[in-house]
C-alpha cells in the first residue's frame, strides 16, 4: 500500500474541511482547496449568517460540526482581509466554536 501524500502545490488544509468566519458575520464552511496571500478557495461550501433560520453563529457551527454541512456552493473564494478567523471543523467539534465566532 502506498503512503498518502499532501499534494506539494496545496496548502497543508488542502481536502481539509474547515469553517471561516468574515467580518459581515458569516460562517462558511467547506473543503478547503487552497489558501494563497490574497484568498482562501472552498469547495462544496455552506453558508450561514448569524441568526439565519433563528440560529447564531455559534449554534450553527455546533451543529454542523456534529452532523455535518449541506453545500450550498460549489466554489468559492473569500478574500484573506475579510477573514477573522479560521478553524478545522474536527477541532470545533472537539473543543467547540472558536470565541471569536
Amino acid at each position: 500500500m502506498k503512503p498518502i501524500r499532501p499534494h506539494p502545490d496545496h496548502h497543508e488544509l488542502h481536502g481539509i474541511t474547515i469553517a471561516v468566519g468574515t467580518g459581515d458575520a458569516h460562517v462558511y464552511v467547506g473543503r478547503c482547496h487552497t489558501i494563497d496571500a490574497q484568498r482562501v478557495y472552498l469547495v462544496d461550501v455552506d453558508v450561514h449568517r448569524d441568526g439565519d433560520d433563528g440560529r447564531s453563529n455559534r449554534d450553527y457551527l455546533i451543529a454542523t460540526a456534529k452532523f455535518g454541512h449541506f453545500k450550498k456552493h460549489d466554489r468559492l473564494a473569500l478574500e484573506l482581509a475579510d477573514v477573522t478567523w479560521m478553524e478545522r471543523l474536527g477541532v470545533i467539534a472537539e473543543q467547540g466554536p472558536p470565541d471569536a465566532c
